[in-house]
């Protein structure tokens, strides 16, 4: 009874660290475009800055694992905030000289905090219970992630984009006492929200410090990695979670693109209901919207459908087998590309919008399902996952390319592909559950 008590508390400790990395990471894509103009940057230099998010994945995920296996869970936890925390300083001074390299940095920075926290917390939440109820648990846990990137963009307009941003002419203009008091006020209203976001995260390291967890993880046998190589389902999941990830952004990054290209806007506009949700969603007449605004309020259905789908998964895959809830999943996500690639107007619209509903299960439902029987290995699969999440950084620029040369619909046979993997894999992985049972 004890112990569950204690995995209890300890399951909502760190699910707290989900909502965290997740309301983080969204805020500071809320800051690009404010850094776009603050820094005047070009669209590739902007770019860089999701390259530094992927990148840190990459390039530390394996590391992590690494680090993890030998200083345990709760020392990587703490590990992982304190990086955040620095990353977050680190946008002080990078405001305050203008300096676009120092913000890099320093979201490289946060992003490998939020790594090393992905590489610990994801394994973490899958051992505290039954291997049977890793799913459900994590899928619960990635809802509230979910739930900060929700949120996350509601505080980046109200605190980092409220106030409009004066080009570099107007700047020119100015007298030099205006243009520092400028300047001022711009440096203040980037770093004063990660300031306090510094803070909080200094506090978690602390209550963390002299936090008790169960310790969940034994000495990690040697050759990890080289052992995990060889492992054919753990290669496979891998490669799973680099597909999800990939088809998952793509679909985001170019949502408010392939609308535009079946000219939505005319059809949003024709339509009472759906000029009233436009109106109810960005709280503005539609005649003062431009036609990316119209079509992107939709994308909110995207993202949030996502969340949803999560506090949805994690019942379902408590009482129906993962594998299970993930092949059906992943065949309802080919399903709707497949109509949306046939149709036109608001059914197109709506289908590939409900992909993200089924997106919802698939990270935390293969996430876990390749940790299975791993024991002491699971540090150092989780970062081997991890690194995969790479497939952000390369499978959207493919759909880009894709799209420039056949068009958007066309180009969407390549994620009904990514999602076709998926449901193989969630085959192989119900064939190998039969046969442990028989």
């Amino acid at each position: 009874m004890n112990q569950k008590k204690s995995y209890r508390s300890a399951f909502i400790v760190i699910t707290t660290l989900f909502f965290l990395w997740g309301f983080i990471t969204v805020l500071v894509d809320s800051l690009i475009p404010r850094l776009r103009d603050v820094f005047e940057l070009s669209y590739f230099q902007a770019g860089l800055v999701q390259f530094a998010f992927f990148g840190a994945f990459f390039i530390l995920s394996i590391p992590a694992g690494f680090i993890l296996s030998k200083i345990g869970y709760k020392k990587g936890i703490i590990l992982g905030l304190s990086a955040m925390a620095i990353g977050c300083l680190m946008f002080y001074p990078a405001a305050s000289f203008r300096n676009f390299g120092i913000f890099l940095a320093g979201y490289f920075t946060l992003a490998g905090g939020i790594t090393i926290l992905q590489v610990a917390a994801n394994p973490y939440v899958a051992l505290l219970g039954s291997e049977d109820g890793a799913s459900s648990r994590l899928n619960l846990s990635q809802a509230f992630n979910s739930l900060g990137t929700a949120i996350a963009p509601l505080i980046g307009a109200s605190f980092l984009l409220s106030d409009s941003i004066k080009s570099s002419e107007e700047i020119a203009a100015m007298t030099e006492l205006n243009r520092s008091t400028y300047y001022i006020s711009e440096a203040s209203t980037v770093q004063n929200p990660f300031l306090l976001i510094a803070a909080f995260i200094g506090l978690l390291v602390i209550f963390f410090l002299f936090t008790k967890l169960p310790k969940l993880l034994h000495d990690s046998p040697r050759d990890g990695y080289g052992k995990l190589f060889k492992n054919k389902m753990v290669m496979m999941g891998a490669f799973g979670i680099f597909v999800y990830v990939g088809a998952e952004v793509a679909i985001g990054s170019y949502l408010v693109n392939y609308f535009l290209d079946m000219n939505l806007v005319s059809v949003i506009t024709e339509s009472e209901m759906m000029t009233a949700l436009v109106q109810l969603l960005l709280n503005t007449e539609l005649s003062s919207l431009d036609g990316k605004a119209i079509v992107g309020a939709f994308v909110v259905f995207y993202w949030s459908g996502a969340m949803v789908g999560r506090f949805i998964g994690a019942y379902l895959t408590k009482i129906i087998a993962p594998t299970k809830v993930l092949l059906i999943f992943a065949s309802l996500a080919i399903v709707m590309i497949l109509i949306s690639i046939n149709s036109q107007g608001l059914v197109a619209m709506w289908s590939i919008l409900a992909v993200g509903l089924f997106n919802s299960i698939m990270f935390p439902t293969i996430f876990t399902l390749t940790l299975n029987g791993l024991g002491d290995l699971k540090p150092q699969a989780s970062g081997l996952l991890c690194t995969a999440i790479v497939g952000g950084a390369i499978i959207p620029p493919l759909y880009g390319f894709l799209t420039d040369e056949v068009g958007f619909k066309l180009a969407l046979i390549l994620l009904v592909i990514c999602y076709g993997y998926i449901l193989y894999l969630a085959y192989k992985k119900q064939k190998a559950r039969v046969l442990q049972t028989t």
